[in-house]
């Protein structure tokens, strides 16, 4: 098994990386992912986050409704907490049975809080994409339709580039097009990643 963690700001690009990772041959968990599958309805912490919060975090199907849980939750310290305590474990868990069902693949652990949650340590490689925040907003207001002013504010509440960089084993510069970006992905693959496991999986075998 060869880990690499593939981390990236708002717009960065990471999920065109992740989405060539996984042609290339990689087993994707998409951090993202677990945390909306955990609370889907019917998983238990969807019972306690209700339970915690009140029933009126749910919609009339039973799903979640994240804005409301947002409102209820980030209002103090210890209300973030508590739904902290309700929802990492769950998350911690689900991505750690995921790795293990992956066996000796060569893993992608794509994770927007990567180095936030000091997840990058437990990395052999860590991929950073890295774009200009201007770029990034340009990309955000044009492909996605966000308002300009609140990617502004959702990209401000992330690290910063230079913090993510320095956790950086690998940095993929996304400020051209996407073939520019997928060759970056293709030549890392071939010339750092595929050795590592190659050097990785000797060592298993002796």
């Amino acid at each position: 098994m060869l880990k690499v963690g593939l981390t990236g700001g708002m717009g960065s690009g990471k999920s065109t990386v992740a989405r060539r990772f996984a042609e290339l041959g990689a087993v994707i968990i998409d951090a993202d992912q677990i945390a909306r599958d955990v609370v889907e309805p019917g998983e238990p912490t969807l019972a306690e986050l209700a339970e915690a919060f009140g029933e009126g975090i749910l919609l009339d199907d039973g799903s979640l409704n994240r804005g409301e849980l947002a409102k209820r939750a980030f209002v103090s310290a210890e209300k973030t907490e508590l739904l902290n305590s309700i929802t990492h474990p769950r998350i911690e868990q689900r991505t750690e049975e995921q790795f293990n069902a992956a066996g000796d693949a060569i893993i992608v652990f794509d994770s927007p809080l990567l180095i936030e949650m000091g997840q990058s340590e437990a990395q052999d490689l860590v991929v950073v994409v890295h774009t200009p925040v201007e770029v990034r907003l340009d990309r955000l207001v044009e492909s996605r339709g966000v308002d300009r002013e609140d990617a502004k504010q959702r990209i401000a509440k992330q690290i910063s580039d230079d913090k993510r960089l320095q956790f950086a084993d690998v940095v993929l510069e996304n400020s051209g097009t996407e073939e520019d970006l997928v060759r970056q992905v293709d030549r890392i693959w071939e010339r750092i990643i595929q050795p590592l496991n190659q050097i990785r999986q000797l060592q298993v075998d002796h």
